[in-house]
């Protein structure tokens, strides 16, 4: 056998034991969801034939051609049955583009399609485009909605890394064919983590953003913003409102955005966002939830007081460390929630839960009480009614 057909079969039996492999729960959870043993996408899942030249003459020792080196922040919807994720994909080269990855149960056997998306470019070519958010919006589309990043014109000479995000659209039928629309437009000078609300809302298209001053650095942007469109093909919001603030000292000081779009329940809109803050070590990104009125989606209810997902073990270490991310969350006829969240933009991992249970965690989880003392008496307080129930 030659190098090439020996490399190839090794490579292809690897290929198919990790997609065949069968994922479990780590016990002991903590009542809210359940974490799985395993990620569910990785750069190992990536097809053989997106890395490989198949031809012995021309690649004479099965040598990996296009590199493939992280899979994560994937956009989820449930279709006729079955658990769709369209994942950034980053090559070795560091651009990003969209896959679209199917599995029968949404924990295991996680399969991408043999072509990436084909994502059209708008008149001013998107350099680098990544995070989308996916959501059957009751007008009848599955809308893309993801950050296009373009070189920062305004750039000093040299100046390679400053970028300007914002808000790309795109929709589709099935997940194969796309069609692109304008960039979003807003008065921020950035856009990042924007998500479209999946109804009309006064009859107008309804979104959740993040404004920007800079690529990086939030500077005025004060949280999770909110802003409704008369159209979508060109969608314009011209006011923009804070519904989610940054606070000093938690765990969304340094800024916060929207995740997927959020769960319609009977007590409200379930929300998932990240929240992000400075440590000794670099920046730390969590995830938190908070539910919001029914009839007004930009109208918190409830908030629940620090992290509900924050990354541990392995999912701590990657090339951004410290991190977890979510833009994708599924949710079933039966009431059934998966989670899915990249560690350390590195990989992609699932966490299982119900809305019943996540309904319970926001409704009865204490608020953040924002100072030291106020935080011990309200552990106190918890600690005296299990005393009394003893």
């Amino acid at each position: 056998m030659s190098v090439f057909e020996e490399r190839k079969q090794q490579l292809t039996e690897r290929y198919e034991a990790l997609i065949n492999r069968p994922n479990e729960k780590v016990p002991y959870g903590n009542g809210v969801y359940d974490r799985y043993k395993h990620a569910v996408l990785t750069a190992e899942h990536a097809p053989l034939i997106w890395k490989y030249d198949f031809n012995p003459e021309t690649n004479p020792y099965f040598s990996e051609r296009l590199g493939v080196n992280a899979v994560f922040n994937p956009g989820a919807i449930y279709l006729n049955g079955k658990f769709y994720l369209v994942a950034r994909v980053e090559g070795v080269d560091r651009k990003s583009f969209f896959a679209v990855a199917e599995s029968a149960n949404g924990v295991d056997g996680f399969r991408f399609w043999d072509h990436p998306v084909v994502l059209p470019e708008t008149d001013v070519p998107d350099t680098n485009v990544y995070d989308m958010r996916l959501v059957q919006h009751e007008d009848g589309w599955i809308y893309g909605l993801f950050c296009t990043e373009r070189k920062d014109p305004s750039a000093p000479r040299g100046d390679l890394s400053s970028a300007v995000a914002q808000c790309g659209i795109a929709r589709t039928k099935d997940l194969a064919t796309w069609e692109r629309l304008a960039d979003l437009k807003t008065a921020s000078a950035q856009q990042r983590n924007v998500v479209l609300h999946p109804e009309f809302v006064d009859g107008k298209y309804a979104f959740y953003t993040r404004p920007q001053d800079g690529f990086i650095d939030t500077g005025s942007g004060g949280g999770i913003g909110w802003g409704l469109s008369e159209s979508i093909e060109h969608a314009v919001i011209d006011n923009e409102i804070i519904i989610d603030e940054r606070h000093y000292h938690t765990i969304k000081e340094v800024k916060n955005g929207q995740g997927p779009a959020p769960i319609k329940t009977d007590r409200g809109w379930l929300h998932i966002a990240h929240g992000v803050r400075n440590t000794a070590a670099g920046l730390r990104y969590v995830l938190y939830a908070f539910l919001t009125e029914l009839d007004n989606p930009h109208v918190a209810t409830h908030r629940p007081g620090g992290h509900l997902i924050a990354p541990e073990a392995d999912e701590r270490v990657g090339d951004v460390s410290n991190v977890v991310f979510c833009n994708g969350v599924i949710t079933t006829e039966n009431g059934d929630v998966y989670i899915y969240y990249a560690s350390s933009d590195t990989r992609i991992h699932v966490a299982s839960t119900t809305v019943d249970r996540l309904l319970d965690y926001v409704l009865n989880t204490p608020e953040d009480a924002f100072r030291s003392h106020a935080c011990v008496a309200q552990r106190i307080e918890l600690i005296d009614r299990n005393l009394s129930l003893r």
